[in-house]
C-alpha cells in the first residue's frame, strides 16, 4: 500500500500537476525538483509535483521528505516495495489534483524545460500531448534499436503511429488521463488507449539527456513483458466497447464448440474426449470472467 506525506492536502488543487516515478534516484531528485522549479514558476500557472518512491533501497525517499520540509508543492508518495514504473505512475496520476498532469522520468533524461511549450500546444485544444526524444542520448544497441523496433510495432498493432511510445514525458488532460486503465507496463500503450477513447491527440519534439547519475534500472528483458503488453492492449481495443457481451458471446462460442465435442465424439478415448470437453469450457468461463473484470476495469476508471 503507498504512503504519502505530508498527510494533509486540504485546499484549492493546482492547475498542473507533475507526476514523477522514482527509483533508488538520491542523486537526482534535488535538482529534479529545482528543474521543476525553475520550469514551472516563470509560467505563473500554479503547480504541484507528485513524486512517487518505488520502493527505493538508497537514500532517495529521505532526500524527498527534505525537499517536501521546505516545499509544500511537493508531495511524496511512497511504496513499501518495487511495484515497476507503471504502478508508480498511476500512483502519482491518481494522488494528482491538477486540471493537467505531465508525466516524466526521475532520471533527469526528460528536461522539464519542455514542459511550458508542452502545455501551450494541449491548449490548443488537444487532450494528450506526446513528447518524442529529439537527439536521443542512449545506446543503439540496447536502447534506440528496441525502442525503434516496438514503436513500429505498436504503431502496426494498434493502429496508432506515435514515433516515440516509450518517452515519458506527456502532458494530458487530467479527466482524460484518470479514465484510462494501467497496470504491468502499460504505461508506454498511454496513447493509443487514449485515442481509442476519443482524446486528441499531438506530439512534438524534446530534449533528451544523457544520464548523470544512478544506472538505468531497464534492459531487454522488458522487450518481452512489451509484446506481452501489446497482445493485451489489441484485445481490449477489440472489446473495450461492451466488453461483457463480447467478451460473453465468445464464451457462448466455446460452450458451443463443448457441447458439440459431447455429441460427436462419443465412443473415442475417454480421457482425450474428458480434455478437450473441460478445456473448452474452461476457455468459456474464463472469457466470461474477462469479460466481468474488463468491464469493472473501464467502469471504476469512469469518473
Amino acid at each position: 500500500m503507498p504512503l504519502d506525506f505530508p498527510a494533509s492536502r486540504s485546499g484549492n488543487g493546482p492547475e498542473i500537476s507533475v507526476c514523477v516515478p522514482v527509483y533508488n534516484e538520491e542523486d537526482n531528485v534535488a535538482l529534479l525538483h529545482q528543474k521543476i522549479v525553475a520550469s514551472l514558476e516563470p509560467t505563473g500557472r500554479t503547480f504541484e509535483m507528485v513524486l512517487v518512491d518505488d520502493g527505493s533501497r538508497d537514500r532517495s525517499v529521505d532526500r524527498l521528505a527534505e525537499i517536501a520540509a521546505s516545499d509544500p508543492r511537493l508531495v511524496v508518495v511512497r511504496f513499501q516495495r518495487n511495484f515497476g514504473q507503471t504502478a508508480a505512475m498511476m500512483a502519482g496520476i491518481d494522488h494528482a489534483r491538477g486540471r493537467y498532469v505531465v508525466t516524466m522520468d526521475g532520471d533527469l533524461q526528460n528536461d522539464p524545460v519542455d514542459i511550458p511549450m508542452m502545455l501551450d500546444k494541449l491548449d490548443e485544444g488537444y487532450d494528450l500531448v506526446v513528447g518524442y526524444r529529439i537527439n536521443r542520448q542512449d545506446k543503439f544497441l540496447s536502447r534506440k534499436l528496441p525502442s525503434r523496433i516496438a514503436n513500429w510495432l505498436i504503431g502496426k498493432v494498434t493502429g496508432i503511429p506515435i514515433r516515440d511510445n516509450g518517452c515519458s514525458l506527456k502532458v494530458y488532460r487530467a479527466d482524460v488521463i484518470k479514465r484510462v486503465p494501467l497496470y504491468s507496463d502499460m504505461h508506454r500503450f498511454i496513447p493509443a488507449m487514449s485515442t481509442q477513447m476519443g482524446a486528441r491527440v499531438a506530439e512534438v519534439g524534446v530534449r533528451h539527456h544523457a544520464r548523470r547519475f544512478g544506472v538505468s534500472k531497464y534492459g531487454l528483458s522488458r522487450v518481452f513483458k512489451v509484446l506481452l503488453d501489446l497482445i493485451s492492449i489489441k484485445t481490449l481495443q477489440i472489446f473495450t466497447r461492451r466488453p461483457l457481451a463480447r467478451f460473453s458471446g465468445a464464451a457462448a462460442l466455446s460452450s458451443a464448440a463443448a457441447l458439440f465435442a459431447m455429441v460427436t465424439m462419443r465412443g473415442g478415448d475417454l480421457v482425450v474426449e474428458t480434455a478437450v470437453v473441460g478445456l473448452l469450457v474452461a476457455l468459456a468461463v474464463f472469457l466470461l470472467f474477462l469479460g466481468l473484470i474488463t468491464g469493472a476495469m473501464f467502469q471504476q476508471r469512469d469518473p
